[in-house]
C-alpha cells in the first residue's frame, strides 16, 4: 500500500485515507511513551493503594487465614480517648510535626544560600559544588550508622571534642530532648541540603543576566537585586523545594529508628516509626493501614495549603 511519502516521492498527492491513517498513528506516540511508567503507576502505586484501603477496613493479619471486616472502625479508634493506638499515634504526629517545623526552614534557607555562593565564578567552583552534594548520595542506614556513633553520649566523637575545647561533655544527643531533636535535624541538614542546593542551583542560572543588569543601571543594591530578581525568578523553584523537602520531613523514619531508637520515652518516635512498628511488629496491618492513610490526608492538606500560599503571593 503506498503511505504518504512514497506517494509523494512519485509526484502523485497523498489520498486523505493515508493522512488519516498517519495522523492516527502519530496521536498514539505520546501514549506509547507514556505507556511504561504507566504500568510501573498502576502496579506499584495505584492498585497497592486500593489494595490498603481494602486492608485499612479489617482486622488485618497477613499471617492469618481470616481477616474480620470491621468497616471503618480502625480510623474512628484513632479519634477516640482512651483507645489502644489513639494517644500514641498522635503522639507520633507530634513528634513528626516537630520535626519538620525545625527541619524545613533550615533545609530551605541553607541551601539557598549555598547556592548563591557556589553561582559565582571562582576557582575550584565545581569542586565545592560535588562537595555540598556527595553526603546526599549516602544511604540514610550509612548516615545514620555515622551519626549514631558521632552522637552517642559515652562514647560519642562530638562529645570528646567539645571537651577539649572547654565546653560539656556529657551532652546527651540521643537520650534526651531537646537534644535528640537538634541531632536528628542536624544530621538531617547535613544530609540533605546538597540536593535542595543544586535545585536552586538549577534556578538560579535560569535568570536572565539581563535583569540583574538593568537593575544595576537603576542602582539597585545587591540586597534590591536578590529581592526583586533572584527571589522572584526562584519562586516555582522554591515551591517545588519547599513542597518536596515539606513531604520529605513529614516521612522521616530511618534517622529516628537508627540514632535515637524513638528516645527519650518515644518522645523522637515519629509517624512513620510508629506505623511500621504497629504493622510490622504487632502485625496488625489493618490499623496500621489506616494510620498511613490520615498522615496521607493531613499531608496533603499540607501541600495544598501550601500551593495556595504561593499562587496568592504569585496573584498579589
Amino acid at each position: 500500500m503506498t503511505t504518504t511519502s512514497e506517494a509523494t516521492a512519485v509526484g502523485r498527492p497523498p489520498t486523505k485515507a493515508a493522512g488519516r491513517r498517519v495522523r492516527r498513528s502519530g496521536s498514539l506516540t505520546p501514549y506509547l511513551f507514556l505507556a511504561p511508567y504507566g504500568v510501573l503507576f498502576i502496579g506499584f502505586i495505584l492498585l497497592p493503594a486500593i489494595y490498603g484501603i481494602w486492608i485499612s477496613l479489617h482486622d488485618y493479619d497477613y499471617l492469618l487465614p481470616h481477616q474480620p471486616w470491621v468497616g471503618l472502625s480502625n480510623y474512628t479508634d484513632l479519634f477516640k480517648s482512651g483507645s489502644r493506638d489513639g494517644a500514641d499515634f498522635w503522639r507520633s504526629i507530634r513528634a513528626t510535626a516537630i520535626f519538620t517545623v525545625f527541619s524545613v526552614p533550615l533545609l530551605v534557607t541553607i541551601p539557598l544560600a549555598i547556592a548563591l555562593l557556589l553561582n559565582r565564578k571562582f576557582p575550584g567552583r565545581t569542586f565545592f559544588r560535588a562537595i555540598f552534594f556527595t553526603p546526599y548520595v549516602l544511604g540514610v542506614a550509612v548516615v545514620g550508622v555515622l551519626f549514631r556513633f558521632l552522637l552517642d553520649p559515652t562514647i560519642g566523637m562530638l562529645n570528646f571534642y567539645l571537651s577539649k575545647v572547654g565546653f560539656s561533655g556529657t551532652t546527651p544527643w540521643t537520650t534526651q530532648v531537646p537534644w535528640a531533636w537538634v541531632g536528628l535535624v542536624g544530621m538531617t541538614v547535613w544530609w540533605t541540603l546538597g540536593f535542595n542546593a543544586i535545585i536552586y542551583l538549577a534556578g538560579l542560572q535560569d535568570i536572565s543576566p539581563e535583569l540583574y543588569e538593568a537593575a544595576e543601571v537603576d542602582g539597585a543594591t545587591a540586597w534590591d537585586k536578590f529581592r526583586n530578581v533572584t527571589l522572584p525568578g526562584l519562586r516555582p523553584v522554591m515551591l517545588f523545594v519547599l513542597t518536596l523537602t515539606l513531604l520529605a520531613s513529614a516521612n522521616m523514619f530511618g534517622q529516628s529508628f537508627l540514632v535515637t531508637k524513638g528516645a527519650p520515652n518515644n518522645a523522637t518516635r515519629t509517624a512513620i516509626y510508629y506505623i511500621s512498628q504497629v504493622g510490622l511488629q504487632q502485625y496488625r496491618q489493618g490499623i496500621a493501614a489506616a494510620m498511613s492513610y490520615i498522615l496521607a490526608l493531613i499531608l496533603v492538606l499540607v501541600s495544598l495549603l501550601n500551593f495556595r500560599l504561593f499562587r496568592e503571593k504569585d496573584e498579589s
